[in-house]
């Protein structure tokens, strides 16, 4: 089923220099975001992650493995909260998923979307390219916050796409090549949009 906004809420771009990188686990995205840091970019860290290192040190059961519906709900606040909290910056910022990921997972999980998500996606509207990292068999692996097999990083991947696709943005698929490759490639897209740089 489409996405739909509630409330008629208007579909516009509100932060062009909010840039979105998305996809399936083991991508290589997360790696790509650290590159751009690296050279000096504001970068936002994937909220999921974090949720799991710190579910496991509080004895939490808010993950992917256990209660999904509080996962989601903890991973919806940390995405709000990282994009209010941005949005005084004009710089280009990266985020290593956005707010529409979270439609991509209500469906992954077999899950209604709630009407506060269907209403943060509308409102906390992105810069209206997205780039996203395609499954990549060769360089996919497990780690002690990524549990899925590679059949789930494809599904990931595509309930990503279709997110998007309904809420709005055009997708860009990133090439699969080396990490400062595609930092040059990313680099290049929003160049020829924004051409303002991190200082």
């Amino acid at each position: 089923m489409p996405f739909r906004h509630s409330g008629g809420l208007k579909l516009k771009i509100e932060r062009p220099n909010f840039h979105i990188v998305t996809g399936g686990p083991g991508a290589g995205k997360t790696k790509l975001i650290e590159g751009l840091a690296a050279r000096g970019f504001r970068c936002v860290e994937e909220a999921g992650r974090r949720i799991i290192r710190e579910q496991a040190q509080t004895g939490g059961n808010a993950t992917h493995a256990g209660d999904r519906f509080a996962y989601r709900a903890l991973m919806l606040a940390h995405a709000v909260g990282t994009y209010e909290a941005e949005m005084g910056t004009a710089q280009p910022v990266f985020f290593d998923r956005g707010v529409p990921d979270l439609i991509g997972y209500s469906r992954l999980i077999g899950a209604e979307v709630p009407p506060q998500l269907e209403e943060a996606v509308a409102r906390c509207r992105y810069n209206g390219t997205v780039f996203i990292a395609p499954p990549w068999a060769e360089i996919y692996d497990n780690d002690a916050e990524r549990k899925q097999d590679f059949a789930e990083a494809v599904a990931t991947h595509d309930a990503m796409r279709t997110a998007y696709g309904d809420a709005g943005y055009a997708l860009v698929e990133l090439p699969l090549t080396s990490v400062e490759a595609r930092i040059n490639f990313v680099l290049a897209r929003i160049g020829a949009q924004a051409p303002r740089r991190a200082r």
